[in-house]
């Protein structure tokens, strides 16, 4: 495995990073919540970010929370998928669709929320829960899996991530045709 700086993957990605922010902060204009301050992209750690009023309600906070991996997973399937097909069905290689490819496929590597997002959430849940909150409940191998993602990042997960639902998953699903 070799290494690559954080920063250069972000530069390299940065749709994913402004999307990945927009959709938190999507969820917060459709739940009325503030934004007090928003980082679309910078080079630097955060890459970005979104800090926002305090979330009362547990459902609103869920969205805002998983925002990125609702939105940034479902732009990268969509358009992932036309570009596929000219690349791999048609055998018609052309630069708009692999242009196509890289920007799903970054915006799908940044589809999980950060590690601060998920233990927020599970801090949430545990005081939803007494609340006999659904939601909450089934969320918590959803923050499982959000610290689990961002963990293996050092070993390219969310990268992985990106390339299965863009390219992988067209790939299963026109090899079936």
């Amino acid at each position: 495995m070799f290494f690559i700086p954080g920063e250069l993957i972000a530069v390299l990605t940065f749709p994913g990073i402004i999307v990945h922010e927009a959709a938190h902060m999507f969820f917060c204009r459709i739940g009325r919540v503030g934004v007090l301050d928003v980082c679309f992209f910078r080079v630097g750690n955060p890459a970005g970010y979104v800090i926002h009023e305090e979330i009362k309600n547990f459902n609103l906070a869920f969205f805002v929370a998983v925002g990125p991996l609702i939105v940034n997973s479902l732009l990268c399937v969509f358009i992932c998928f036309p570009a596929f097909l000219p690349v791999r069905v048609f055998d018609l290689p052309d630069i708009p669709s692999y242009i196509m490819l890289w920007l799903g496929v970054s915006i799908g590597m940044h589809a999980f929320p950060s590690i601060q997002d998920g233990l927020i959430l599970r801090q949430e849940a545990a005081k939803a829960i007494k609340r006999f909150n659904p939601l909450a409940i089934i969320s918590y191998p959803l923050v499982l899996l959000i610290i689990l993602a961002n963990v293996l990042s050092v070993i390219w997960f969310d990268a992985l991530y990106g390339i299965a639902i863009g390219i992988l998953l067209p790939e299963l699903i026109f090899s079936k045709m």
